[in-house]
């Protein structure tokens, strides 16, 4: 029983040790849009500022993006963000309402790899449009 316990705890010391990477802060990113069911595609993204905010003593997260309304998350660690419009929002796309959602992570390296997703519905009669999608790709702002 004893050497069962010692080989336990030697693998617990040579386990990796993963480091907490903090998601916070403004990056510089691009899209490329990966998909899309909508004819025409309703929304081109560009190269924009996105900004992660955490706060540990509410245990929140949000994620900015100009032309997008606030997500909103809980903050995981290991860098993870995963967040999204916490109610369908109107558009800049006329008739067009969508819910927004982004989820992927930051490395410890500052590179964040996010997937965004938009989830458009009519404005009118509120019934599913059609769903478009984003990698975004980054480097943290100096």
């Amino acid at each position: 029983m004893r050497t069962v316990f010692i080989v336990w705890v030697l693998c617990l010391l040579a386990a990796p040790a993963f480091a907490d990477v903090d998601a916070a802060g403004s990056y510089d990113v691009k899209f490329e849009e990966v998909g899309h069911n909508c004819d025409p595609p309703p929304v081109a993204l560009q190269r924009q500022k996105l900004v992660v905010d955490t706060n540990p003593r509410k245990n929140s997260l949000t994620v900015n993006i100009e032309t997008i309304p606030e997500m909103v998350g809980v903050p995981e660690r290991g860098g993870k963000i995963k967040a999204t419009t916490l109610k369908v929002l109107p558009t800049t796309v006329g008739g067009l309402d969508a819910r927004y959602s982004v989820a992927g992570k930051v490395d410890d390296g500052g590179v964040v790899q996010l997937v965004l997703t938009a989830e458009y519905q009519r404005h009118d009669n509120h019934k599913p449009y059609c769903t478009q999608s984003w990698n975004v790709t980054g480097l943290r702002a100096k």
